[in-house]
């Protein structure tokens, strides 16, 4: 094989390694990870009759997985043949299966279902790579275990959501195989994050509790779209999580539900929901509380190894969504604020009970 030439290959797959070699026998060496990373770079740097190529490819065995679509002939992995085969892969869910056949690497064709914790690259821009492992089989979810822009690498802190201050939104985001994985809060708030990323205006969502209106207090009154009475759609869905093997009926109602609060968020103002994800309001406009201070200081972490908190002032994180969302958190301890930028930068601010202070977790790593 022609040795790779992407300088963080290497380290990417260095720092990655000790995360799948805790886990099954088949996982992929440090030379495998570092060739994968290569070819996908290079082809991400490419174009398909116009197109940047968006790829997931997945370090299995065809024997290993569920009914696989094979190529009769594999494909030597290159950064070439990942750019012609890419337009059929463009879907999500559908990953290229790589697999080490006589000390090489080649493509063998595609699945949609993979082993628990395989080793899994995608392509999202150009030099932007994600490097995942599949959380089970069934499941069809992913955690992010490393970041990779240009000769950036930021390796996600496993350990980070045992904070005390974390909010529950983290878990599930890390895979953490504790209670909190299967918290059902948490994994609609991160649906509800990624959609609210994908649109790509920027957009503002407050969670407010479902019982009490002290909250209306940091609204400015009266509020333009207002609903009356709330909408619960996903909160109905939510309450009939069939858990396990979800039917696709209804992950198709829990998308278009989620895709259609997530898209809200886009209207200038914020979008208001409550515990039990009842949409109570969009476009409203944050204003600080009667007789509370205007907040001055704040920390920001990022769920990456080698990061460390930082205290900083509230103008520092962005514009006024950053402001007037840890201006909430501030004054409304008992609700937490999601924010995405234009730029791709999310954070979730919540009140920090140890700290005594406005929270700011930056996750955008963890929800590409």
């Amino acid at each position: 094989m022609i040795p790779p030439s992407y300088p963080a290959s290497r380290a990417a797959a260095i720092l990655v390694h000790p995360h799948f070699a805790r886990h099954p026998s088949d996982a992929p060496g440090v030379d495998t990870i570092e060739a994968i990373v290569d070819a996908a770079f290079w082809a991400s740097l490419r174009r398909e009759e116009g197109y940047v190529p968006r790829i997931s490819l997945a370090f299995a065995a065809p024997d290993e997985v569920k009914r696989p679509l094979r190529f009769e002939r594999p494909l030597r992995l290159t950064p070439e043949t990942l750019t012609r085969v890419s337009p059929a892969v463009l879907r999500p869910g559908i990953h290229l299966g790589v697999w080490r056949e006589q000390d090489e690497l080649w493509v063998w064709g595609a699945t949609r279902k993979l082993p628990a914790f395989s080793f899994v690259l995608e392509v999202l821009a150009p030099g932007l790579l994600v490097i995942k492992h599949s959380r089970s089989e069934e499941s069809g979810k992913f955690v992010n275990v490393a970041v990779i822009e240009g000769d950036r690498i930021k390796v996600i802190d496993q350990s980070a959501a045992s904070l005390p201050d974390c909010p529950a939104l983290l878990y599930p985001l890390l895979g953490l195989e504790s209670q909190f994985a299967a918290n059902e809060s948490a994994s609609v708030l991160i649906q509800l994050a990624v959609s609210m990323r994908e649109h790509g205006r920027g957009g503002l969502l407050l969670v407010v509790p479902a019982n009490g209106r002290e909250w209306e207090e940091s609204i400015l009154q009266p509020i333009t779209y207002s609903i009356v009475p709330p909408f619960t759609v996903l909160a109905e869905l939510a309450e009939m999580d069939p858990g396990g093997a979800p039917t696709g009926r209804w992950q198709d109602a829990m998308r278009r539900a989620v895709d259609g609060i997530g898209g809200l968020t886009a209207v200038d103002g914020a979008t208001i929901i409550n515990e039990r994800y009842e949409l109570l309001a969009f476009g409203a406009k944050i204003v600080r509380r009667p007789g509370w201070a205007q907040i001055s200081r704040l920390i920001v972490t990022e769920p990456t190894a080698g990061s460390t908190a930082q205290t900083v002032e509230p103008s520092q994180l962005g514009g006024t969504r950053h402001l007037s969302a840890a201006q909430f958190a501030h004054d409304q301890r008992d609700a937490i604020a999601l924010v995405a930028s234009q730029d791709g930068q999310f954070s979730v601010f919540g009140w920090s009970p140890c700290e005594e202070m406005v929270h700011a977790h930056r996750i955008e790593s963890l929800l590409l």
